[in-house]
């Protein structure tokens, strides 16, 4: 969650928290408070006075006589009234009693709810917590989880695949050439740990599809050509580029796994050692060798003779398209050569250039591809143009410093973060 998101959380629980705490000091103050019950001035069922002693008590005789009946009638009456409202005062009493009684149990309720909510809101907070962190551990995890599932779904296809070719009869004699140069059983060629290293390029060099609009780059060298031998040619993605272009082609490579992807694909593909195949065909037979990302894999005294024998084997005019990891840019040593366990020794793009022409094609030259993100790379310090133009010596000194500066970057960018990877590319003279 954003930080302004946070703090207007915050600013809305402060200002929740001020109202409620304004209507519980008001709900307070309007609280009914018992008050003290006015008591009757005469007490119920008290006597008639007697009538007064001497010449007064006999003269009032008569009229007391006369009026007595009223009299005490009205006795009764204001007896009657007085006990109705002794009854009344009480049973208000009881009410009011009972009300200050329900409204101190509200506020207590009312008191308890805030420590109701915050506690469940406690327990929420910190579920949320747990389960953010359950998630980012299996977040975490899920890189993991992925190589390890396409690991084993390539040892899936592969033992599946193997189930089938031992279902079928194999043509006897069937060889191949393994990368040390000695012949072997194509079943047996295929390492048992190949489908490991497809499950490798998987993740690290990028899918098919990535891959392949890497490579649709060089696919123009081979306008109008035919026959052309891709070499490692892995899963088949320059080959899909070729068919594509109605170019023909074939393709080769040692490992087995990729080449049973490749045939998925309905590519023409096999297993087979570079050097072998190539010296297995006809001189000028071949219409383009192209090979990406190989050279790296081999020796230095294989790669000379591989070269040697690709002149002698392609068609003249034909190119041979070189690409592999760029050693030169720093970056792309550590990152990308040294991660690949199968690598032998990476190879600098002069060299492989020199051992291009020695070799005894034309028109030899160096394409560099796959450029380093912009914000990887050592920027560079602009200047304000006030302080461009200014002659303070501070203003020069500092101007000075920048382009020192943006000198080194100029130097670093060269040698560390210029290009992934390079193609060497040739034409048979």
């Amino acid at each position: 969650m954003a930080d302004i998101d946070l703090e207007r959380l915050e600013r809305e629980r402060q200002d929740a928290d001020r109202k409620y705490n304004d209507a519980l000091t008001a709900f307070d103050a309007s609280l009914i408070r018992s008050t003290a019950t006015a008591q009757p001035s005469v007490a119920a069922g008290a006597p008639l006075p007697d009538a007064p002693r001497g010449w007064r008590g006999w003269w009032l005789q008569p009229f007391r006589r006369w009026l007595m009946p009223w009299l005490e009638a009205q006795h009764r009456f204001n007896t009657h009234v007085a006990a109705a409202f002794e009854t009344i005062a009480a049973r208000e009493h009881e009410r009011v009693a009972a009300l200050e009684r329900f409204q101190s149990a509200l506020i207590v309720f009312v008191q308890q709810i805030t420590a109701f909510v915050e506690t469940k809101d406690r327990q929420l907070s910190a579920t949320s917590v747990k389960r953010l962190d359950e998630h980012q551990d299996a977040l975490d995890t899920l890189p993991d989880l992925r190589s390890q599932v396409a690991v084993l779904q390539r040892a899936a296809h592969m033992l599946t695949r193997r189930m089938s070719e031992l279902g079928a009869p194999q043509p006897a004699g069937a060889l191949a050439m393994s990368s040390g140069g000695t012949a072997a059983v194509v079943g047996a060629a295929t390492s048992a740990d190949d489908y490991k290293y497809v499950a490798f390029e998987d993740q690290f060099r990028g899918s098919v599809d990535d891959v392949r609009a890497k490579l649709s780059t060089y696919l123009p060298l081979f306008d109008g050509a035919s026959n052309v031998l891709d070499v490692g040619c892995g899963r088949g993605e320059f080959l899909t580029l070729l068919r594509a272009a109605g170019v023909s082609a074939r393709g080769i490579d040692i490992n087995g796994e990729m080449i049973a992807a490749a045939r998925e694909r309905g590519l023409d593909a096999e297993v087979a050692d570079a050097l072998a195949y190539l010296q297995s065909q006809g001189d000028e037979s071949v219409g383009g060798i192209f090979a990406a990302q190989v050279v790296e894999h081999l020796e230095p005294s294989y790669l000379m003779r591989f070269l040697e024998t690709a002149f002698h084997k392609l068609r003249p005019g034909s190119p041979i398209v070189i690409e592999t990891i760029n050693p030169a840019c720093w970056l792309a040593f550590f990152s990308s050569y040294l991660r690949d366990p199968t690598h032998v020794r990476p190879i600098h793009p002069e060299t492989l250039e020199f051992l291009t022409r020695a070799s005894g094609f034309a028109r030899v030259s160096i394409r560099y591809s796959a450029p380093v993100a912009d914000d990887t790379r050592m920027k560079h310090v602009d200047l304000p143009a006030d302080i461009l133009a200014s002659s303070d010596p501070t203003a020069r000194a500092l101007v000075e410093a920048a382009r020192v500066v943006n000198i080194n970057a100029g130097i670093l960018n060269n040698l560390a973060f210029s290009y992934h990877d390079y193609a060497v590319i040739g034409y048979r003279s």
